[in-house]
């Protein structure tokens, strides 16, 4: 069932029914945030929406983000909360793994990349910046260090997180009274991340909810738009 509208901030975030994403989503609930919630799996995306329920109103919406119809019914469900504070482009695609060499890279495969990456976060964006700006909200693209460092087999997801980097940056430019932010989390224990290192251990990563307050500090603060990363709002630590 849908909310009713109501006046609590409201969220959509892309890819949240587990890493960052839904992390992300469980912080904003426990601030009394309204939620929008994507991902492609319909099951994840239910536990994750049940989890959110008992603190908050959620809509999960299960599909691809690069279809057109999956981003219009999105767009129909934050019409339905009223309004749109925060959109949160989080939902994204590494490449397949182990990761390619660009030399080698499977180009149907590099295509998906910045089709996930890239094109789909600027038609959502696109679609819903009239919302986000009528409430001078803000807009959220996840970045990675591999959008400014050169690693050996990351040119395909590098490559199109620098070009979402550039986007933002133009976004901002072009939209001076939304804050619009690229934000690199760091290396996070995820599934992506582990597609990323196949059989290797990265339990020494820290868990997504690690860098949630990072990200409230973030939105509290609202510093100039740009691009920033998630650990220059993590919390000094008193010795």
């Amino acid at each position: 069932m849908t909310p009713e509208p109501s006046d609590r901030p409201v969220a959509l975030i892309t890819g949240a029914s587990a890493g960052l994403g839904l992390a992300l989503a469980h912080g904003l609930a426990d601030r009394g945030w309204a939620l929008v919630i994507d991902a492609r799996g319909a099951e994840a995306l239910k536990d994750a929406a049940d989890a959110l329920a008992a603190r908050t109103d959620v809509v999960p919406l299960a599909g691809d983000i690069t279809d057109a119809d999956h981003r219009a019914d999105l767009i129909e469900a934050v019409a339905g909360l009223g309004r749109l504070d925060l959109l949160v482009n989080n939902a994204s695609y590494l490449g397949p793994s182990p990761l390619q060499t660009l030399e080698t890279a499977n180009l149907d495969e590099l295509r998906r990349v910045y089709e996930v990456d890239v094109l789909a976060p600027l038609a959502l964006t696109q679609a819903l910046l009239p919302k986000l700006t009528r409430a001078a909200g803000v807009l959220i693209n996840i970045s990675s260090d591999a959008a400014v460092e050169a690693y050996e087999t990351w040119g395909g997801y590098g490559s199109a997180k620098a070009a979402l980097d550039h986007a933002t940056r133009v976004l901002a430019a072009e939209h001076p009274t939304l804050a619009v932010y690229a934000v690199d989390p760091g290396d996070l224990r995820t599934a992506m991340h582990q597609a990323a290192f196949p059989g290797e251990d990265i339990s020494d990563r820290p868990e997504p909810a690690t860098v949630v307050p990072a990200f409230l500090r973030l939105l509290d603060s609202r510093p100039e738009s740009g691009r920033y990363r998630a650990a220059e709002f993590a919390q000094a630590v008193t010795p």
